[in-house]
């Protein structure tokens, strides 16, 4: 599993297409240009392996200690 290694920067790490069919599902999602976007020339997707078209999840820590769970498919 590749994930960013910049300790400033929360967690991303690429979908696989098993785990965006999970995710689409469970929130009654249509396909994936109904998530919100995200630019392949985004900072924090330099060291992943990404294409348009991909979904990545984003790991936040909420400062009562909650990690949150973000989606975004990657644009031009």
């Amino acid at each position: 599993m590749e994930t960013t290694k910049n300790i400033l920067v929360p967690n991303h790490r690429k979908l696989s297409e098993n785990e965006v069919s999970e995710v689409l599902n469970k929130y009654s999602i249509e396909d994936t240009t109904k998530l919100p976007k995200m630019k392949k020339t985004d900072a924090a997707l330099t060291e992943l392996d990404v294409e348009v078209g991909d979904v990545v999840e984003i790991m936040r820590t909420s400062f009562a200690g909650e990690n949150n769970r973000y989606y975004r498919v990657v644009i031009e």
